[in-house]
C-alpha cells in the first residue's frame, strides 16, 4: 500500500467494505482439504478396479477370447465416463428438495432430475447444494460416483463372455447404465424411496453387486450358452492374470468402501478395516472348504474367496464392528462356494460365475447387514438384529427384492429391444475362431504361443463339475 494512502480518512462506505471483507476472511470454508484428498485418492482406487476386473475375467477365459473379455471391462471407462457426464449423474443424484426438507417427494423418490446434465452447476469450489457430501467439492463427489457407475455394468460381462457380439454389449451397457443403474443409485443413495424406508447399503451391495449379478443371469439366459459349454473343459488360460486381477480389485476396494464414508475420518477407518477383515476371512474360508471337500486348495479358489468376502462386506462396511465383518466374510464365502457348485451342477452357462459371486454375495451381505449393523458404529445407520432391531432384516429384504425385480425386468426389456435390431451373439464359426480376431481383429498372443494353459487341468470352481 502506498504511504500516502495511510493519511486518507476512511469513509463509512470504505469501513463497511472492510468489515465485509474481514467477515468473509474468517468465515469457515466448508471444503475440507483432508476429506478432498482422501476422496480423490479413493476415486482413483475405484477406477483401478476396472482394469483389475479385466485381468481377473481375462485370465479365466480361453486364450482366443482374452482381449475381447478385457475390452468388455475397459470400454466402460469410455462409455460410462461420457454418459455419466452428460446425463447419468444428474439422473442418479439430482433432486430439487434440499436435504433439510427430507427425502424427495413423488417422482423424485424414483429418479433424479435434469439440472445437473452436462455437469451444469456441478462446481469444483463448492459442495453440492443438496447436501450429499458437505466437506468435498461437488465435482469430487460426482467423479467418485462415476467410478462406481463404470465398474458395475462391467461385472455383467462375466456371464456372457466368449459369445456375445461387442456391438450388442456396447449398446446394452449404455442403456443399462442409464435405465437401471442410475435409478437404483437414486433409490439407495440419492434420497430415493429405498433410502427413505431405511434400507442400508454403505457401498453398493444392492446398487452394484445384486443388480449386476441378477442382470448377468438374465443376459446369460437370453443370449444362450456357449456352443461347447458342456462338451469341452473351459479352464482358465492364465491363472496369474486372475491373481493379479484380485490383487488390483482388493487394493481398489479400499477406496470403494473406505471412500463411501465421503471423508477421511473415523467412518472411513471403520470401512477400511472391515473391508480388510472380511476379504481375509472370505479367502481363508473358501480355501479351507475347498481343501476339505475337494482335496486341494486352488489359486482360483482363494481368489474367489477373497472376492466373495469383499462383495459381502460392501453393503455393511460402515455399519458393523470388525468381528461382524469377519463373520460376514466367512458366511458369504461359504454361500458363494456352494452357489458356484450348484450353478455348475445345473449346467447353466453363467461363464465366470457372476451371479454366484456377486448376486449371491451381495444378497447375503445385504441381509447380514440387517443382522450385524449397529448405531454404535455409525449414528447415520441403524441397529440390526443383534442390536435389538430385527425389523431391519425385513427392510433389507425389501431392498434386495426390489433390486432383483427391477434389474431382471429391465435387463430383459433392454435385450429384447436390442434383439430386434442386431444379433445378440456371434455366429458359430466366429465362436470357434475366437472373439479376439472376429470382434477386434487382433490376437493377445503371438504365433509362438502354444495356446496358453490348454492342458492345465484345474480344480477351479469355474469349471463344470459334479457336487
Amino acid at each position: 500500500m502506498a504511504l500516502w494512502l495511510l493519511s486518507v480518512p476512511l469513509t463509512d462506505n470504505a469501513l463497511a467494505q472492510d468489515a465485509a471483507g474481514a467477515a468473509a476472511a474468517v468465515a469457515p470454508n466448508p471444503i475440507d482439504t483432508g476429506d478432498t484428498a482422501w476422496m480423490l485418492i479413493s476415486s482413483a482406487l475405484v477406477l483401478l478396479m476396472t482394469p483389475g476386473l479385466a485381468f481377473f475375467y481375462g485370465g479365466l477365459v480361453r486364450s482366443r477370447n482374452v482381449l475381447n473379455t478385457m475390452m468388455m471391462s475397459l470400454v466402460m471407462m469410455g462409455v460410462i465416463g461420457v454418459t455419466w457426464t452428460l446425463w447419468g449423474y444428474s439422473l442418479a443424484f439430482d433432486v430439487s428438495t434440499p436435504a433439510s426438507e427430507g427425502f424427495g417427494k413423488g417422482i423424485e423418490s424414483f429418479i433424479g432430475g435434469f439440472d445437473w446434465m452436462f455437469l451444469n452447476n456441478v462446481t469444483a469450489d463448492t459442495p453440492d447444494p443438496i447436501g450429499y457430501a458437505p466437506t468435498i467439492p461437488h465435482q469430487v463427489f460426482m467423479v467418485y460416483q462415476m467410478m462406481f457407475a463404470i465398474i458395475t455394468p462391467a461385472l455383467i460381462s462375466g456371464a456372457i463372455v466368449e459369445r456375445v457380439t461387442f456391438k450388442t454389449y456396447f449398446w446394452f451397457v449404455l442403456l443399462w447404465s442409464t435405465f437401471i443403474y442410475s435409478p437404483l443409485a437414486h433409490w439407495v443413495w440419492g434420497r430415493g424411496w429405498l433410502q427413505a424406508i431405511g434400507a442400508l447399503d454403505f457401498a453398493g451391495g444392492t446398487v452394484v453387486h445384486i443388480s449386476s449379478g441378477v442382470s448377468a443371469v438374465v443376459a446369460a439366459w437370453m443370449i444362450g450358452p456357449r456352443k461347447d459349454h458342456l462338451n469341452k473343459p473351459h479352464t482358465p488360460h492364465n491363472v496369474p492374470y486372475v491373481l493379479l486381477g484380485i490383487g488390483m480389485l482388493w487394493f481398489g476396494w479400499f477406496g470403494f468402501n473406505g471412500g463411501s464414508a465421503l471423508g477421511s475420518g473415523s467412518l472411513a477407518t471403520v470401512a477400511f478395516v472391515t473391508t480388510m477383515i472380511s476379504a481375509a476371512a472370505g479367502g481363508l474360508t473358501w480355501t479351507i472348504v475347498e481343501w476339505v471337500l475337494r482335496g486341494k486348495p486352488t489359486a482360483v479358489g482363494i481368489a474367489s474367496g477373497f472376492l466373495a468376502g469383499l462383495v459381502g462386506i460392501t453393503p455393511a462396511a460402515g455399519f458393523v464392528f470388525p468381528v461382524g465383518a469377519l463373520l460376514i466374510g466367512s458366511i458369504t464365502s461359504v454361500c458363494c462356494f456352494f452357489a458356484v457348485s450348484f450353478r455348475a451342477k445345473l449346467g447353466f452357462d453363467d461363464s465366470l460365475d457372476t451371479f454366484p459371486i456377486h448376486g449371491v454375495g451381495g444378497t447375503i451381505g445385504a441381509i447380514l447387514t440387517g443382522v450385524f449393523a449397529t448405531k454404535a458404529v455409525n449414528d447415520f445407520g441403524n441397529d440390526g438384529l443383534f442390536a435389538g432391531n430385527p425389523g431391519l432384516i425385513v427392510t433389507q429384504f425389501v431392498g434386495v427384492l426390489a433390486t432383483y425385480l427391477f434389474a431382471a425386468v429391465g435387463t430383459f426389456a433392454i435385450l429384447k429391444i436390442l434383439g430386434q435390431f442386431m444379433e445378440l451373439r456371434v455366429p458359430s464359426s466366429a465362436e470357434d475362431q475366437g472373439l479376439d480376431i472376429g470382434q477386434h481383429g487382433e490376437e493377445a498372443y503371438g504365433e509362438d504361443f502354444a495356446g496358453g494353459f490348454s492342458s492345465f487341468e484345474s480344480s477351479s470352481p469355474f469349471a463344470p463339475k459334479k457336487v
